[in-house]
């Protein structure tokens, strides 16, 4: 599925529809707390596996428990369906 960037009217719809998720530096912004490094870890490996299977690539970082994401996407030069579409792959795969 091609990208198309979200104008703002949508931009704002789905944020109410993804409960966590947030707009920070023109990016789809969100943070995770595991129990604990592992957990963290084998989490990003579920989002790794995801995000190249769509071929959609998240900005994240990691620190012991803590995830966080920023998502765009630099073909359309802003916020596009495939970041909603990964966030909701996202959020299952973090339970948020």
């Amino acid at each position: 599925m091609p990208a198309h960037k979200l104008t703002d009217p949508e931009l704002k719809e789905r944020l109410v529809k993804n409960k966590g998720w947030t707009l920070k530096d023109g990016k789809l912004h969100r943070a995770f707390q595991c129990k604990d490094f592992v957990a963290a870890f084998g989490n990003m490996t579920r989002v790794a596996l995801v995000a190249e299977s769509m071929n959609h690539h998240p900005e994240w970082f990691n620190v012991w428990n803590k995830v966080v994401f920023d998502l765009s996407t630099h073909s359309v030069n802003g916020i596009s369906n495939l970041d909603f579409e990964l966030a909701a792959k996202i959020d299952e795969i973090f339970g948020g």
